[in-house]
Order: C-alpha cells, then structure tokens, then sequence
C-alpha cells in the first residue's frame, strides 16, 4: 500500500536536505506562522485609533513652531487635563499657566496638545496664537469682514492656545476683544489653554483680572479646570521651573 503523500514529501524533503548538505548548504525552514508580526488590519479599533493620532500629530506640528517641537507635558496637573480634554472634551474647560518669564508655561501648553493628539481624538482642530499677535490681526483694516472673520475661526476652534494673555496694551477694544472670544469659548464648552506672565489673583500688583477687566475675569473664573502656577528660574538662562 502506497504511503500517503505526506510522508513521500517528508522523503523528498530529507533528500534534499542531503543534496545540499554534500554541498555545504543549507536549508532554512519556513518561518513558523505564529513567529510572523500582526499584518495591518483596517478593521481593528486600535489601527483606527493609531491612523487618527498620526493625523493629528501632524496638525499639531503644523501649527507648533520649530522651538517647540519636542515638547512635552510633563507636569502632572498638565497631564490630567490633556487626558480629560482627550476623553471629554466638552468637560476640559481651560488650562491656566502662569508664573515669570522663562518658566516653561509655552512648553507644558504644546505638550498638553501634543498628548492629546497622541491619543488619537476623533477629531483635532488647533490653532496656537501669541495674544499680541492675535490682537494685531483682530485689528480694523481695509478688507471688509476680515477681522470678524479671524474672530470667529478663533472663537470656534476646537482646541485654542492664547499665549502670552496680558502682555499687550490695554484698551477698551483689547478688553471687548477678549470678552468676546472668551465668552463664545466659555459658552460652547471648548478646551483652552492659556498662558500669562500675570498671576490669576494678587491683591499687591497687577493680576490678569486686571488685564481683562471683570467680564472676562469672570467668565474665566467659572471656564477655568486647571490652574498651574509655574515658579522658577529662567530656562532660557539655565534655570528650571517647578
């Protein structure tokens, strides 16, 4: 009775093996299936959430500047926030950094956003400002509409880094400007982070309430979740900040 063919192929298997032996070679079997790395699978939730986070890191390169990176949000209250802005995102309300300058407020803010587009949000809209530089845009000119229309894509973002609030000149039109974009903020539930060389309250000098007059102070006091006072040296100059 002829043997089954498996065994006439383990035969011929074994032949060659001598053949190449007598030869000096070599054979080398076939990888066993289960050695073999998980191929891509677009059904999969994780390859889901892994393709959304590659996107939206890039957004948030797209809008970081060179310097920052490599941020990192490092501090543990920044690192709350970014994970509960990332999971309820109506819910994070507003990041406040302040302290001097030079303590690593921008730094920590880029990181936050950085951690939450790692997480691989559903959907991840940033835009990242200097206050000063917001203000100079939000400026009258001679195209019609057109600083009405940077005030919306401002206010409507989903998520929106004001860097540096309080370090312009005050006016009556600085403080309607910031009330406005503040309270739409405030009134849609969208995640902002702020930076501030003012501190939030200081009954012996000029706070950011001082700054943004009563209106904003108060719709900040109820937006803001997180409030993280920065103390240090300046990095810039060697020091570091706690």
């Amino acid at each position: 009775m002829a043997e089954p063919e498996i065994a006439g192929s383990a035969r011929s298997m074994r032949a060659m093996e001598r053949i190449l032996a007598e030869k000096g070679l070599q054979v080398v079997p076939d990888a066993d299936p289960a050695d073999k790395a998980p191929e891509e699978n677009p059904g999969d939730r994780e390859w889901h959430r892994r393709a959304r986070a590659d996107y939206a890191v890039s957004r948030w390169q797209r809008a970081t500047p060179p310097r920052f990176r490599d941020a990192e949000a490092t501090l543990p209250e920044v690192i709350d926030w970014a994970d509960r802005a990332l999971t309820d995102n109506a819910g994070a309300g507003a990041l406040l950094l302040t302290g001097l300058t030079g303590t690593g407020k921008t730094h920590q803010a880029y990181g936050a956003l950085k951690r939450i587009a790692a997480g691989g949000p559903d959907r991840f809209e940033l835009i990242a400002v200097n206050s000063a530089d917001m203000y100079g845009n939000l400026r009258p000119s001679q195209v019609m509409g057109a600083a009405e229309h940077e005030l919306q894509r401002l206010s409507r973002v989903q998520y929106l880094l004001l860097d540096d609030l309080g370090t312009a000149k005050t006016s009556e039109w600085t403080e309607e400007v910031t009330y406005r974009l503040i309270n739409y903020r405030y009134n849609h539930c969208l995640p902002t982070i702020i930076t501030s060389n003012l501190p939030a309250r200081d009954e012996n000098g000029p706070d950011l309430s001082d700054f943004v007059g009563a209106r904003v102070a108060s719709r900040l006091a109820e937006m803001v979740t997180t409030l993280v006072p920065m103390i240090g040296a300046d990095r810039r100059r060697g020091g570091r900040a706690a």
